[in-house]
């Protein structure tokens, strides 16, 4: 789930920071910078693991701050494709069930791969598996908000969002929509036994 990714980056030090230790410096730039941000094609920094190489820093005419050049390990959360994890319904749509771990909410299990047949109830506003259980009767299995769940990761989509300046009218749209694209999302399923609700499978 979680990975250490090897980075660089021109770390940037104002000229009131000089009097710390240039190490303790860096360290807080670089989580100031990049912790809780999802980093294109990497994934979603948690926290920095350790620096492995500081080079020379440079004062360049105009700006009194100093640019060091810095290779780092950061801890990233990435799972690989096919991993089991767990965590919390967060509410479900007509487009599947969203799931929430508490640092990292854009993971949705699309309807196809819920357990089969599942059906989406909009009064309750929850899927609903229709458990067949043996006897020629179905029972239903409510995936409510809250709950408990294992999934499986089948797929993971990096979208590179750019800045952009004020807009209005029919920009403004496009852009409030642009905004509620995730940088990273996961997608997951619970198409096989063992996977879905913890308390489906307690008695198993």
């Amino acid at each position: 789930m979680f990975v250490l990714a090897e980075l660089k980056d021109t770390v940037r030090i104002l000229p009131k920071k000089f009097k710390r230790k240039l190490n303790d410096s860096i360290t807080d730039e670089l989580n100031r910078k990049l912790a809780n941000k999802v980093y294109h094609n990497v994934g979603l920094c948690i926290a920095l693991h350790d620096i492995t190489k500081i080079q020379e820093s440079f004062i360049f005419p105009g700006d009194g701050s100093s640019h060091t050049k810095v290779i780092f390990r950061y801890i990233v959360f990435r799972p690989f494709i096919e991993e089991i994890l767990i965590g919390k319904i967060r509410s479900c749509s007509v487009d599947g069930v969203h799931v929430t771990l508490g640092f990292f909410e854009d993971i949705v299990i699309p309807p196809h791969k819920l357990q089969h047949p599942s059906r989406f109830d909009q009064t309750e506003q929850a899927w609903v598996w229709e458990y067949d259980t043996g006897d020629g009767e179905k029972h239903d299995l409510f995936m409510d908000a809250g709950e408990i769940i294992r999934f499986r990761v089948v797929s993971e989509t990096f979208t590179e969002t750019l800045p952009t300046g004020p807009k209005t009218g029919a920009d403004a749209a496009e852009k409030s929509e642009a905004k509620n694209v995730s940088p990273y999302a996961l997608g997951a399923a619970i198409d096989e036994p063992g996977l879905g609700l913890l308390s489906w499978w307690e008695n198993t």
